[in-house]
């Protein structure tokens, strides 16, 4: 027996027997085998184990505890007997062998054979280990299957290697089968999905195929719109005979390249392989091969001394013996396939743009049934509608008709999931039709054809009941799918919250000066202004590429330019984490400007992303909040110009980053050292309640800060900005209106604890006095608060004055000292 498995197998067998005598066991099972198996270092099967978690000694660690060494005194020479189940174990790997094709049995079919037993010990050994048995088997039936095709591909060549051009059989093109798909094929079975639109790209196509020379076309465009499917539509056209005639007998195969390459660990094996397929396409003269990803070309195979599948190709692309359409991404043929001029002027590039919104809307329109027939659930043309349009706003990062198709097929999954999860009689059902596949291969194995042919048919009848309830939920109403639905997957791809995407945005945006108004105090001018700005926007008024809005707070320090840009954050985009701060006093030096698009090629952090590109980049719903920008190197505004005009903004490695969906605001203390001077005045004229006189106070604040500006900044630059604002000095009324916001804020957090808070009018009006400071503007006032309030509010709790269920009064006594008066149950 011996003479029928490979040196590894038996070594396999042979090391279980002495690892069964070392464990004390009777007979040499299962999970010796499997032990026996991993001791191959080197085997097939001790690979494929270990790539799936599987070691040697984890394996015998995880062995019944009862199976433990015995002494070497104890261990005897006897030959140990297989167990029933090892015996069929054997006797199975020979035949996964020789069904596979293969003049020995190894290692490999060993694993698949003990796999395919539920209930042997090394299966439970598996399964106690958490391994996915079900991946394994697929793993290793696909491995087995591709071992298969070569094998019987090589033997036919052996055979007959003289065979006549004439008599080709449909083995002589098995290598092109093995690692292609014939789209043709696909179209002939209605197993591709309609092409709407991209008639014009199509068109050139053909045209390019039928030139005399340099018949070869390239397909160039961004990731997802479409150049693969332009590909299907054109072998749909093949099978239709919507074609000239040179093409009506043609097949379109794509090749795939990865496939090629894998596994290929000697060398010549990837050429010997690709020189095969261009045989095969010389002789049959009908097929014209297509190339996804056509930059893989360049170096694929390309070891020491061995030459790339370009090179490969190109003789036989000059001659014109083989046609090939190409497909890749802009990127990339610009970065491969332009630097190897001998191959690019083989293909004629044909430039495929992003889908207009308008061509989204038909081509789902036109695979509306399929997901609908897929999914079980109705959508509706206005759910279209919404995919385009939600995922063209919020998924900035993608292309169409890509982002939309991808968006409506995951909501539709997500509908699908969330409607069968709770089915535990299709969880049932399923788990009973695996059992019974695996029962007929042990029954096939052991040549139990009767008891194989009861268990098909019990699968066959299980099937056909599953067609028949298909079949009724067709008849049934299904669910529909809504905006919700394709509101959550938005959400869970952007970080955007749900309520932010379906919410009605024309009532939202009426009502944001209000919705600004509750936090930002005094400064109802500049909260205007940059709502005016941005219902412009949102609108459609102003022009889509720019940002949605952009804006200069000029002012005194502490008076709201930096809480303005917070609170608009979190009101406009749903969350405060939205808002990108980025210190302008971090790049006040030329070298420091490259961190924001990233270090160029040749410099030290290269590999680095930007720190505002990379940001946008990946959350483009953003406030992006420069302050500061008087700090900043002049080179920072050349940037900003960028942004400012053309909406976006090219990193380092040469992507652009789309910054149409953010707000742009830069703060600036321009002027503040002029208006120090007339802060405390105009705070003492607003204790006075002199109205006229702090608005002319302002108008003066307003001329001396524009023009110190107009000498600092550009004047390319203040030009682009949508608004200046000066920001209004406070009064003594503002200030105290700021103190019940942050004391309303501290009662919310003690309504937490079930506690409640009273603060009388005085205690509000000393803390807006002391917590006014002319250098700081109304900066001491959150640290006042936590100082004279929170603090003894705290002291209070852990002193056991204060409880849950109390209501807490906060005054001032004789001293106008602030504490804790009393307590109210």
């Amino acid at each position: 027996m011996p003479e029928r498995f490979t040196e590894n197998a038996y070594a396999s067998v042979t090391s279980a027997a002495k690892l069964a005598d070392e464990l004390g066991a009777k007979y040499l099972g299962t999970e010796h085998l499997l032990l026996g198996i991993l001791k191959q270092k080197e085997s097939v099967g001790a690979k494929l184990l270990g790539e799936a978690g599987v070691t040697f000694d984890r394996a015998k660690l995880s062995l019944n505890p009862g199976q433990r060494p015995r002494l070497l005194s104890d261990l005897g020479e006897q030959r140990k007997q297989l167990s029933e189940a090892a015996k069929v174990t054997l006797r199975m790997s020979l035949g996964f062998a020789q069904e596979y094709n293969q003049e020995v049995c190894g290692t490999e079919h060993i694993i698949l054979s003990i796999l395919s037993q539920s209930q042997t010990q090394a299966t439970n050994l598996l399964l106690n280990m958490n391994i996915d048995v079900n991946r394994l088997i697929s793993v290793l039936e696909n491995m087995l299957s591709k071992q298969s095709m070569l094998a019987d591909r090589q033997f036919n060549r052996r055979s007959d290697p003289f065979s006549a051009t004439g008599r080709t059989s449909k083995r002589s093109s098995s290598v092109l089968d093995l690692f292609s798909v014939d789209f043709t094929a696909l179209a002939r079975k209605s197993k591709l999905d309609p092409v709407i639109g991209r008639q014009a790209q199509i068109q050139r196509t053909v045209t390019i195929l039928n030139r005399r020379t340099k018949n070869n076309p390239v397909l160039i465009g961004e990731p997802g719109v479409g150049k693969t499917a332009i590909i299907e539509g054109l072998a749909q056209k093949i099978i239709d005979e919507d074609v000239p005639a040179s093409l009506l007998d043609k097949r379109i195969v794509s090749l795939n390249l990865g496939s090629m390459i894998a596994g290929t660990k000697y060398r010549g094996e990837f050429e010997e392989r690709l020189k095969h397929v261009m045989d095969e396409l010389q002789k049959s003269k009908n097929i014209i091969l297509f190339i996804d990803e056509m930059h893989l070309l360049v170096g694929a195979g390309a070891a020491e001394g061995a030459i790339d599948a370009g090179n490969i190709l190109k003789p036989a692309l000059a001659r014109g013996s083989i046609q090939v359409i190409g497909a890749t991404t802009t990127a990339e043929y610009t970065k491969h396939i332009e630097k190897d001029a001998a191959l690019e002027r083989r293909f004629q590039p044909i430039i495929v743009p992003e889908t207009t919104l308008a061509e989204t809307r038909a081509i789902l329109r036109g695979l509306r049934q399929r997901y609908a027939d897929h999914h079980q659930v109705e959508i509706s043309d206005e759910i279209l509608d919404k995919a385009v349009s939600l995922s063209h706003r919020y998924i900035s990062d993608r292309y169409l008709p890509d982002k939309a198709i991808d968006l409506l097929d995951e909501a539709a999954a997500h509908l699908r999931v969330s409607q069968n999860r709770n089915d535990p009689a299709e969880r049932l059902k399923e788990s009973k039709v695996r059992n019974l596949r695996l029962k007929m291969r042990i029954a096939g194995a052991a040549e139990d054809y009767e008891q194989a042919a009861g268990l098909k048919k019990e699968i066959e009848t299980l099937s056909l009941e599953d067609e028949d309830e298909q079949g009724r939920s067709v008849t049934t109403v299904r669910p529909q799918l809504e905006v919700e639905h394709l509101a959550q997957v938005v959400s869970v791809w952007t970080g955007i919250p749900v309520q932010q995407v379906i919410k009605t945005e024309a009532q939202f945006l009426l009502k944001l000066e209000q919705r600004l108004q509750k936090r930002i105090i005094g400064q109802e001018e500049a909260v205007k202004a940059v709502a005016q700005a941005i219902r412009r926007s949102r609108s459609g008024i102003s022009s889509p590429k720019r940002p949605i809005g952009s804006f200069l707070f000029l002012g005194p320090t502490g008076v709201g330019k930096t809480e303005l840009a917070r609170v608009l954050a979190s009101e406009f985009y749903g969350r405060e984490e939205s808002l990108l701060k980025i210190d302008m006093s971090e790049f006040a030096e030329r070298h420091t400007v490259a961190r924001l698009i990233g270090a160029p090629p040749g410099y030290v952090g290269f590999d680095q992303p930007g720190q505002l590109t990379e940001k946008i980049r990946r959350q483009p719903y953003s406030l992006v909040l420069f302050d500061e920008i008087e700090k900043a190197h002049s080179e920072v505004f050349n940037i900003l110009l960028q942004i400012l005009e053309d909406g976006c903004l090219t990193d380092a490695k040469g992507r652009k980053v789309n910054f149409s969906n953010t707000i742009i605001i830069l703060t600036s203390n321009l002027g503040a050292a002029a208006l120090q001077k007339q802060t405390n005045l105009g705070f003492e004229i607003a204790a006075s309640a002199e109205a006229e006189q702090l608005d002319d106070l302002q108008a003066k604040n307003e001329v001396k800060v524009k023009n110190e500006l107009k000498q600092f900044m550009k004047p390319e630059l203040v030009n682009r900005l949508d608004k200046i604002l000066v920001f209004r000095t406070l009064s003594l009324k503002e200030v105290t209106r700021i103190v019940t916001v942050q004391l309303e804020e501290l009662r919310e957090r003690l309504a937490e604890q079930k506690m409640g808070l009273v603060v009388g009018r005085k205690v509000k009006r000393w803390l807006a006095q002391n917590g006014y400071d002319q250098k700081n503007g109304v900066r001491p006032l959150r640290r006042l608060i936590q100082e004279e309030v929170e603090d003894k509010i705290a002291a209070g709790l852990l002193s056991g004055e204060v409880g849950k269920g109390d209501v807490v009064e906060v005054c001032l006594n004789a001293d106008k000292q602030v504490e804790i008066k009393h307590v109210v149950e």
